[in-house]
């Protein structure tokens, strides 16, 4: 969970501050991807590389600090990472720099997004050939083997790095879902996308002269250009020099994105769009669907005043639309109205659960006045672990609220994400935590995962609507998301869902997870494998 920006100049002979502004219009777009700031660094001719920190007001504008106080350093090139702030293995890294080795004068920095499943593997391999670790992110071991790559191959030959033949050499050896910038000591800056083509990368030719790169196209708003998706397995070149930029294809086959089903459920904006198809329209789409689910639960209770429908903030919104537009083609009374505010932006996903808990306490508020003896539909996209769930629904009945109604627009989320959405175990999801509570005989129904027969669905909701203290939760059918996306799914990486992983570190790792769990839980696992 986090995000890239880059800006190049195609004219570096011209000097200008346009590359720090169109940063600066870009980060707040994205800043709903990360939660521990937005680091920056920037490369001006004979100054070299500059870092900062981009800080934003509650007005959207953004300040860089020490970048934008040297008036006189003018970049060509500028590239920001929007942070998580999730470290170690499988978490994100940070802009950062690697100190110049005995004998040459190179350094980078790299933004990054998504997360490494084998790190450990690329990590021991380093430290056997002599090279130090100084700290845990993916950031720093992708920037030390592409440093180890130079020195071996090229810079103790007097040879400028070959970076296609770098990252094809990385693209080989990495599992896990990858896209950065990566900005060197003459200037130069190369977009990657590994093969998997979890993680998006997008790129735009503006108009009036500037090369864009972000993890989401609505960072590009204002713009007017030529819009593309770096393809999965390749890189793209920018040369300092000319400003010209080359794409490079890092193998023979052809490689499709299956991009993770995070982006287009949660994690991207609802102004982001996708070969296409909007987010916004996908998301609206999915309430549709959920609104006719739930209107058969709102009208067996027959309220005497109608249920609320509020969406979960940041990006429920879209989905409360579309399930508060269902209800009225259904003619169930409801009226629309947010009641549970945020205090502020950042996404309480990652973390270790008692930070977790403390944000989660701090971040939501709800309305009062508006919920005193109300039944409230709390319309949110992923029901993940629950504690948030737990939380707004404790918050509700605190403030009067007759009822409390999830609807999730999304199917059971059932599997771990190793991909940069510090998901990293089964056992910490509300789906598990269910099916704990059930007797050995309803156990086998449910590990049918994303093919469960309604019944099983309904026990699940059931199990877990009482562990948040809600009256119910309704979830997205499996099927209902498939007919949404049909034109689509080859395109999208279904595995919250499903549990079959996308590369094949992550279907080791989860398969030897869901062993454990299994064991732990006194299921034979042929029970899972005859599913």
């Amino acid at each position: 969970m986090s995000g890239v920006a880059g800006a190049f100049l195609c004219s570096p002979d011209e000097p200008s501050p346009r590359v720090i502004d169109q940063l600066k219009k870009m980060i707040p777009t994205l800043a709903l991807r990360g939660q521990a700031g937005v680091l920056v660094a920037a490369f001006m001719k004979k100054r070299g590389i500059r870092y900062g920190r981009a800080f934003q007001s509650a007005d959207s504008s953004v300040r860089i600090d020490r970048i934008e106080q040297e008036l006189r350093f003018r970049p060509h090139v500028a590239i920001a990472h929007i942070r998580s702030g999730c470290c170690g293995s499988g978490g994100d890294g940070d802009v950062q720099s690697i100190p110049a080795a005995a004998g040459t004068s190179r350094h980078f920095a790299i933004s990054l997004d998504g997360a490494l499943v084998n790190a450990h593997e690329l990590r021991s391999e380093l430290i056997a050939h002599g090279q130090l670790i100084d700290t845990n992110t993916d950031a720093e071991l992708l920037l030390r083997w592409i440093e180890r790559s130079c020195k071996r191959e090229y810079w103790r030959h007097g040879l400028p790095a070959n970076y296609e033949a770098i990252f094809r050499e990385l693209d080989d050896r990495i599992d896990g879902a990858i896209s950065a910038l990566l900005l060197d000591n003459n200037g130069d800056l190369v977009a990657y996308r590994n093969r998997s083509g979890l993680r998006p990368l997008e790129t735009m030719w503006t108009n009036n002269g500037l090369l864009l790169f972000a993890s989401e196209n609505c960072a590009f708003a204002g713009s007017e250009g030529k819009t593309q998706q770096l393809l999965p397995g390749s890189i793209r070149r920018v040369d300092a020099k000319t400003g010209g930029s080359v794409d490079h294809a890092l193998n023979s086959r052809r490689y499709k994105a299956k991009l993770c089903a995070y982006e287009t459920l949660y994690l991207g904006s609802p102004n982001t769009s996708v070969e296409g198809h909007s987010h916004l329209q996908t998301r609206y789409s999915i309430g549709l669907a959920l609104g006719r689910i739930v209107a058969e639960r709102v009208q067996a209770e027959a309220p005497l005043m109608p249920p609320i429908v509020s969406s979960m903030p940041s990006t429920g919104g879209p989905y409360a639309d579309g399930l508060f537009a269902s209800l009225a083609e259904q003619g169930v009374r409801a009226e629309r109205g947010d009641v549970v505010a945020t205090q502020f932006l950042e996404r309480t996903l990652l973390g270790r659960p008692r930070d977790r808990q403390s944000r989660i306490a701090q971040k939501y508020r709800v309305s009062e006045a508006a919920v005193a003896g109300r039944a409230i539909v709390v319309v949110d996209e992923a029901l993940i672990r629950g504690d948030t769930s737990l939380a707004v629904t404790t918050m509700l009945l605190a403030a009067g609220a007759k009822a409390v109604h999830w609807a999730i627009g999304s199917p059971p989320i059932v599997a771990p994400n190793y991909y940069g959405m510090g998901i990293d175990t089964p056992d910490e999801l509300a789906f598990w935590q269910a099916l704990k509570r059930l007797p050995p005989e309803l156990r086998a129904q449910c590990l049918r995962f994303h093919r469960m027969h309604l019944p099983a669905l309904r026990t699940i909701e059931t199990n877990i609507a009482r562990a948040i203290q809600a009256a119910t939760v309704t979830y997205l059918p499996f099927r209902a998301l498939v007919s949404i996306l049909a034109d689509r799914l080859d395109s999208i990486d279904l595995s919250p869902f499903t549990f079959e992983m996308p590369t094949p570190a992550g279907r080791q790792r989860a398969d030897r997870s869901l062993e454990a769990l299994l064991a732990a839980l006194s299921i034979n696992p042929r029970l899972r494998s005859g599913s």
